[in-house]
């Protein structure tokens, strides 16, 4: 549908941050004395915003991730991630599905569980900060995912009307399902479900799918 509301998650939907991310973590932890801990690890954490990435990366490496030690990793991963921006790459297809939907005349925003100004740097990093009207960090509101006032505050700033959210995990299924808003499900980010067992409305796995899967959407 052309005029639709299409908000994205951010990270494993729009771009591959896992590599940043896990650069970024090595790096804090390496200057507390940790080993490093593999990409696959670091990317099971990504996606429910800082605070659990931050307990994760505690855990693995074997320290207590409710003592002294997590408000200064929280506060030096928040720091890096406004400058380490290097491995933060869009998905194929990405910069021209978004082109193509403007062109629908859809209004396009994106809700992260990532800080507000760690998005805004990726996203500029990366290209496609102008393509959105609105960006809504996970520090940004007093909730994140998979509460859905996130998605609810987005849509009602780019004035209502259809909407649909696009995510790439369990938890963008489920904030989807909180927000009671269409969900469509890009199978080649990080969730650990298998696809069957994620409510979603359409699964694609070539962002080049995306503009004709919403000029057509069965709404």
């Amino acid at each position: 549908m052309t005029g639709a509301a299409v908000i994205f998650d951010l990270d494993g939907t729009l771009i591959d941050s896992a590599p940043a991310i896990h650069a970024v973590s090595n790096a804090v932890l390496a200057e507390l004395g940790f080993g490093a801990l593999t990409l696959p690890q670091v990317r099971g954490f990504v996606g429910k915003g800082v605070p659990n990435l931050v307990r994760q990366l505690l855990i693995a490496s074997g320290a207590d991730p409710d003592g002294p030690l997590s408000g200064q990793v929280e506060t030096a991963l928040v720091a890096r991630y406004e400058t380490d921006v290097a491995g933060n790459v869009p998905y194929p297809g990405v910069p021209e599905a978004l082109a193509a939907l403007a062109g629908f005349g859809c209004r396009l925003a994106v809700c992260t569980n990532k800080p507000y100004r760690p998005a805004e740097a990726a996203l500029r990093h990366v290209g496609l900060w102008d393509r959105f009207e609105l960006v809504i960090g996970g520090d940004s509101l007093p909730s994140r995912k998979p509460d859905p006032a996130m998605l609810h505050h987005a849509h009602e700033q780019l004035g209502g009307g259809a909407m649909i959210y696009v995510g790439d995990s369990e938890v963008d299924a489920e904030t989807a399902v909180n927000a009671e808003a269409p969900f469509l499900l890009f199978t080649e980010g990080y969730r650990k479900t298998p696809v069957h067992d994620l409510p979603h409305r359409v699964a694609f796995s070539d962002f080049t799918m995306l503009p004709g899967l919403v000029r057509h959407f069965d709404w």
